[in-house]
């Protein structure tokens, strides 16, 4: 595969095979996790969606504390990595922007940033999910709040947990113990004949899926107690890669035998929608 990258001793960037994208060890992204990331869909080297994500990674950037990326030099580098990498039809573009080089420890140096475009073929993901309710909390409170940093552990260990019961995605409740998110996803419940999200205030990401999906689709955006998930009639995740993925199980217990028809109508919403906008 080949990157591009900038910073690091790549000047404004450049496209080079994945070995030769190096970079110092004492990055702070690295060291410390000091840094910010977006996952883009792209197929046959169009980006969806790219302008929200790049909104985005820039609102993360601040959140952080970081300079705000050039986002025009990372759109070309989205570009140039696609174009360096034709044969992945169906890609995952990964973009990553640290504080560049820092010490070993919390404090930063005030230096150039560093950028990375990878690409991979996005895997498949199946059209329905069982969850597992983590049995950490996400703190809504906390400074990485709604931000998508690289600081990611958290995610790592609770789908950790979610694969050992047989479950494909984990879902947080927060410290005020309502419905949060999932590791890399949005959660939509359909509660008493509405489809809800937990607002923003709750903690989670501002999904770009989930952004369209209120967009295109509809919704409400309302606190959900965790105690009302049994009475949920239908769930559902959304992500870049998931578009709307619908909910079969929570921690073993049936939501629908299959995809309900709010969930259904909000995939082919969105389907429908993303296929004539490439960059809503």
């Amino acid at each position: 595969m080949k990157v591009w990258i900038a910073g690091a001793g790549f000047g404004r960037g450049t496209v080079v095979d994945e070995g030769e994208a190096l970079i110092p060890v004492f990055d702070h992204g690295i060291t410390v996790g000091d840094g910010v990331f977006e996952t883009v869909r792209a197929r046959e080297g169009r980006p969806f969606a790219l302008t929200r994500h790049l909104r985005r990674l820039a609102r993360s950037a601040t959140g952080l504390g970081l300079a705000e990326p050039d986002l025009d030099l990372i759109a070309d580098g989205v570009a140039l990595a696609l174009a360096a990498n034709p044969e992945i039809a169906d890609a995952r573009v990964r973009i990553t922007v640290t504080d560049g080089t820092g010490p070993l420890g919390s404090d930063r140096l005030s230096g150039e940033q560093t950028a990375i475009v990878a690409v991979s073929p996005f895997p498949t993901i199946a059209p329905t999910a069982e969850v597992a309710l983590s049995p950490w909390p996400r703190n809504e409170f906390g400074a990485l709040a709604g931000l998508k940093t690289t600081s990611y552990a958290d995610n790592v260990r609770a789908l950790a947990h979610a694969r050992a019961r047989g479950a494909s995605e984990s879902v947080f409740r927060n410290v005020s113990g309502n419905l949060c998110e999932g590791t890399g996803s949005n959660v939509f419940v359909v509660l008493d004949g509405r489809l809800v999200t937990p607002p923003l205030s709750a903690g989670p990401l501002a999904g770009i899926t989930r952004e369209l999906v209120l967009e295109w689709f509809g919704g409400e955006e309302e606190d959900v107690p965790m105690e009302r998930l049994p009475e949920v009639s239908e769930a559902f995740l959304t992500s870049t890669g998931r578009d709307v993925q619908a909910i079969l199980r929570i921690d073993g217990r049936e939501v629908c035998a299959g995809p309900g028809p709010v969930t259904v109508k909000a995939a082919a919403v969105f389907a429908e929608r993303a296929a004539a906008l490439i960059d809503p």
